[in-house]
């Protein structure tokens, strides 16, 4: 089958869009099909990125303006640039010269007033959501939120519409199942000796280096290691590299890693945005503190607290959050762990595609 993916990716959006569409396109390349992104050239946008996995990417220009269209009612609508009409319009001649089976939307900007202009140019499409503010014209749905249930998307699609739900469906790369039980093993008798701290690929807000400032007033023992992982479009690299040399314990910053699943597998508690990296991190059973810094992590953050599957960062009390390290004994890492690791067996994008597959016309 010949996909196609819409995706944007800026300092404004985040990476996490473009790289969970990245580890679908990966699953289904794996299996014969024939996959493209079209995606705006938007401040902060990883195109390279998608091009050095091996897929092709038709770009569209940079917004002369910001569109705000919407307002009040979707805040979201910035995010595309253009309004919705002249994006689709832009799409238009691409998808009309693939004639592809199936087109990907993951935009929290676009809906039914896009796909309904893409509609006879394609078979089917998809789209990939975790709002479920609006209405999409689609034939399949993914929302690997967790607890999610199909009455929350009973106004917002067709009814013949087939929903993904949960985190069943996390779109997670391979690495990460591979990594699972090595992992797991790790958390036998935990101890506090590694933490990694991940704020996704932008951490606009410049979250890691507060979080190393809190850290640094905090009592653990002398050879706490800590890792900061930051995405290469992250505007406050050098920032935190400054920090990092002034951290008491030893604090090593890295930039745009490949081996994310072996470097979780490696720590022994995780703080991170309750974003995507959740679920990856959810597969390893690694410790987890999260923070919401986000909008559309509210949902994540709440039903994972009333889980009891991971601990709480307030962003606003970041000094008294991160004093709860001090008390993290093991027990207690044993009791994160075996909550989280149940959220995910890292075999979603599997079952995606399967699904997709399965709907073939």
């Amino acid at each position: 089958m010949k996909i196609v993916i819409r995706v944007d990716a800026s300092i404004q959006i985040g990476t996490g869009h473009v790289m969970r569409c990245l580890t679908l396109a990966e699953a289904l390349k794996q299996q014969g099909h024939q996959v493209s992104f079209i995606c705006r050239a938007h401040f902060g946008h990883v195109i390279p990125r998608i091009q050095e996995s091996g897929f092709s990417v038709h770009v569209l220009s940079q917004p002369e303006r910001v569109n705000t269209e919407g307002g009040e009612k979707f805040s979201y609508v910035s995010w595309l640039g253009v309004t919705q009409t002249e994006d689709a319009q832009a799409c238009l001649p691409i998808v009309t010269t693939i004639q592809p089976d199936w087109i990907i939307v993951d935009h929290y900007a676009l809906d039914s007033v896009w796909h309904q202009v893409l509609r006879k140019q394609t078979q089917k499409i998809m789209v990939i959501d975790d709002l479920a503010n609006r209405v999409h014209d689609c034939d399949l749905l993914l929302d690997q939120t967790v607890g999610r249930t199909s009455e929350i998307y009973r106004d917002c699609v067709p009814n013949h519409c087939q929903l993904l739900l949960g985190t069943h469906y996390g779109l997670l790369r391979t690495e990460f199942s591979q990594w699972r039980e090595r992992s797991l093993s790790r958390r036998i008798v935990p101890e506090l000796k590694r933490i990694l701290i991940t704020l996704g690929g932008v951490d606009q807000d410049n979250f890691s280096t507060q979080l190393l400032e809190a850290i640094n007033g905090c009592q653990l023992p002398k050879a706490t290691e800590i890792i900061v992982i930051v995405g290469a479009s992250a505007p406050h690299v050098k920032t935190v590299q400054a920090q990092a040399k002034k951290m008491r314990y030893s604090t090593t910053v890295n930039v745009n890693v490949n081996n994310m699943a072996e470097r979780m597998t490696q720590s022994d508690l995780v703080i991170s945005a309750a974003g995507a990296t959740t679920w990856e991190v959810a597969c390893l059973g690694v410790p987890l503190m999260l923070m919401q810094t986000a909008e559309n992590q509210a949902t994540i953050m709440s039903s994972l607290l009333s889980l009891k599957a991971v601990l709480a960062i307030d962003p606003t009390h970041l000094v008294s959050s991160i004093r709860r390290l001090e008390s993290l004994n093991s027990e207690k890492l044993i009791a994160l762990s075996h909550a989280v690791r149940q959220l995910s067996d890292g075999l979603g994008a599997t079952r995606v595609v399967e699904a997709v597959g399965g709907n073939k016309i």
